[in-house]
């Protein structure tokens, strides 16, 4: 899985499965565009990146916003000279049951989980057309397939990534490019840390495999998409969770 000479984009990458989804990239032989809201995070990952040498363009974005989305592509075609791989991992959560669910917490979540995607995807899909290739991927989640309660607006916007995935792959198929999404289950993060000692053992023994993920099990499947060993491979989402959906 060479991904030697190849420029890619991903988005909310400064810390998390973000960043070890750009430092898998790395290794793999792309050169990297690092996305965040967080621009002190994000020239810090650029840093550690730049340190194991590899070449990395740190710049500070909120995919909800399109002129953002467009700079981001703007930029990393102007510093390295090309884009070949988008990878739309930027994300938030603002959990809550519906009943007490605010309207600020749907929208703030579908802004960038959805509607970041779109805004970065049409952005660089314009340059893959030019090229007649490229390879996208968003990264989805077990929720959007299965819904978790208290994720209403979460796991609604995961749902969205999976159908727009569908239709844009069906669109520009024929043009060379292909666009997939990873969906991961229960990944070992902060997050998943959080979670008292009791209800992570009940957890797990949902879990077929018997453990939760890690960050490098996603960045291998979105390695894998992003590369030439992937060519046939279009419209589909890649479930990285242990068995916990089939």
């Amino acid at each position: 899985m060479k991904l030697d000479n190849k420029i890619a984009v991903v988005t909310g990458a400064a810390q998390g499965i973000g960043k070890v989804i750009a430092m898998h990239l790395v290794k793999k032989g792309a050169s990297l565009v690092l996305c965040d809201i967080n621009l002190e995070m994000a020239k810090e990952a650029a840093r550690e990146i730049e340190e194991a040498g590899g070449k990395c363009l740190a710049l500070k974005s909120d995919v909800s916003n399109m002129q953002d989305a467009e700079k981001i592509i703007k930029d990393a075609v102007e510093h390295f000279g090309s884009l070949d791989i988008l990878v739309n991992n930027a994300g938030i959560t603002r959990d809550n049951v519906l009943i007490r669910m605010k309207e600020e917490q749907w929208d703030q979540v579908m802004a960038v989980n959805l509607k970041g995607t779109f805004n970065v995807t049409k952005a660089a899909i314009k340059v893959m057309m030019r090229k007649k290739s490229g390879k996208i991927v968003n990264i989805a989640s077990i929720t959007g397939l299965m819904g978790n309660a208290g994720q209403a607006n979460y796991s609604a916007s995961k749902a969205g990534v999976i159908g727009f995935t569908k239709s844009i792959a069906r669109e520009y198929a024929d043009r060379g490019i292909t666009v997939n999404a990873v969906a991961p289950g229960f990944i070992e993060t902060a997050m998943t840390d959080a979670i008292p000692e009791r209800e992570r053992e009940e957890l797990i023994r949902q879990i077929p495999v018997k453990k939760l993920g890690t960050p490098e099990d996603v960045a291998n499947a979105v390695c894998f998409l992003a590369s030439e060993e992937a060519s046939y491979i279009t419209g589909q989402v890649i479930g990285v969770n242990g068995g916990l959906y089939m």
